[in-house]
């Protein structure tokens, strides 16, 4: 039989301890801090996080997800420190717009993908970007026309 122990908890309160420029980098300076999960500290700590760092104007950058790519697995919602996705099932429009291999991938992931529809809040944190497995989000600036149209 093995005993598997819970991790003790720092002064702090959590169970690790981080450094106040990787705790900094995850709370993105808006004063709500991202859920205290894995997920976003390995994403803070990710090497080709884009964006600036969750320093930029709301509004300055936009969160553009790829449907053909995106499984609807929820990872930019679990650290996004500003609450700019959701996911649900896929628009009949959207999934309309997809080729035929994307459609059977929609459809084998329940046809679920994430939307942003508090994209004017996104700060480009980059959290979002290097969490998702799919590597279907990519950030914009706003006045990136082409960018903006996939």
């Amino acid at each position: 039989m093995r005993i598997v122990m819970a991790p003790q908890r720092s002064a702090s309160g959590g169970p690790y301890r981080r450094d106040a420029e990787e705790r900094a980098s995850i709370e993105g300076h808006v004063g709500r801090p991202v859920p205290d999960t894995e997920k976003a500290r390995r994403a803070a700590r990710h090497p080709d996080r884009p964006g600036e760092k969750c320093r930029a104007e709301p509004g300055t950058y936009l969160p553009v997800v790829d449907r053909a790519k995106c499984e609807g697995k929820k990872d930019c919602v679990e650290v996004c420190p500003e609450d700019v996705f959701e996911v649900g099932r896929i628009t009949d429009a959207d999934f309309a717009a997809l080729g035929f291999l994307a459609k059977l991938k929609s459809r084998a992931h329940g046809r679920q993908t994430a939307y942003t529809p508090r994209a004017d809040a996104c700060r480009a944190c980059g959290l979002c970007v290097v969490a998702c497995p799919e590597e279907a989000i990519q950030l914009a600036r706003a006045g990136d026309r082409a960018m903006l149209r996939g």
